[in-house]
């Protein structure tokens, strides 16, 4: 899929004044902002839409009232899918109240949500204002759960092409012997790769994948049978008994638990 770069600004670093700084970012519909660091820790919330974040071999898949926590100097890069609209959050590393090595998902509270958003206009708040929302948000981000762990992603070129596509493409119904012949590798080669690289098997990675992108396709509203379409089950019965399976709940609950229904 065709991606627009986009180059978030204003970047604002963090000090001890004031360590706790939110930008909104409206990029243009599937950006990219290309691997970069920094030298503060960010947390990124979409407000509107998802986007998936790859950093430290790994990606996420990121819809709304979730966000992905990325530690001072670990170089990243960020895909919009679709429209969105997200707050990055820039954190002094003396003042984060999460891991300074490990990057994470976080449930994202609607206390949250609210400071973000205050401190997106901290120009108009006054000092004390400022401050004891920064404060406060900071413990959100103390007490925020954490999610899925994310996807783990290879460095061997011919799996990387097969995952960089199934990213694009979570619904394709090709087999591994049919990505064997697109990449270039025999099927043994490819599922060998998969075990000692992902530590799992194409179908276990695969299945990862979907379930990932059927939480953002639901958080976004999709019926089920969209859902279920958009991530290879034909019909939303398989889909939910899938997503049952792996996750201990119908679709709906899930759902339902995770937006406080």
């Amino acid at each position: 899929m065709p991606r627009t770069a986009y180059q978030p600004v204003p970047l604002t670093e963090p000090t001890a004044g004031q360590p706790v700084i939110v930008h909104l970012r409206l990029p243009p519909p599937n950006a990219i902002i290309r691997r970069h660091r920094h030298t503060w820790g960010q947390v990124s919330c979409p407000l509107r839409g998802s986007m998936r974040v790859t950093a430290a071999g790994t990606t996420w898949v990121v819809p709304t009232m979730r966000a992905v926590w990325i530690p001072p100097d670990v170089e990243h890069e960020v895909v919009t899918l679709g429209e969105a609209a997200l707050h990055a959050c820039y954190v002094l590393p003396a003042a984060s109240p999460l891991s300074l090595a490990t990057c994470s998902v976080l449930e994202v509270s609607p206390l949250m949500r609210h400071l973000m958003m205050a401190l997106t206009e901290a120009a108009s708040l006054s000092e004390r204002r400022r401050h004891l929302s920064a404060a406060l948000l900071i413990e959100e981000l103390r007490a925020a759960p954490t999610l899925w762990p994310g996807l783990a992603l290879p460095t061997d070129r011919r799996l990387k092409a097969l995952c960089d596509a199934l990213m694009e493409q979570p619904g394709s119904a090709l087999s591994l012997a049919q990505w064997a012949e697109l990449t270039g590798a025999s099927e043994r080669t490819l599922a060998r790769l998969f075990r000692t690289e992902l530590r799992t098997s194409f179908a276990a990675w695969r299945q990862q994948l979907r379930l990932a992108h059927a939480v953002d396709l639901m958080s976004r509203g999709k019926p089920l049978a969209h859902v279920a379409s958009e991530t290879g089950y034909a019909n939303a019965g398989a889909f939910s008994t899938m997503f049952r399976r792996a996750l201990g709940k119908a679709p709906r609950d899930f759902m339902a638990r995770r937006t406080g229904e």
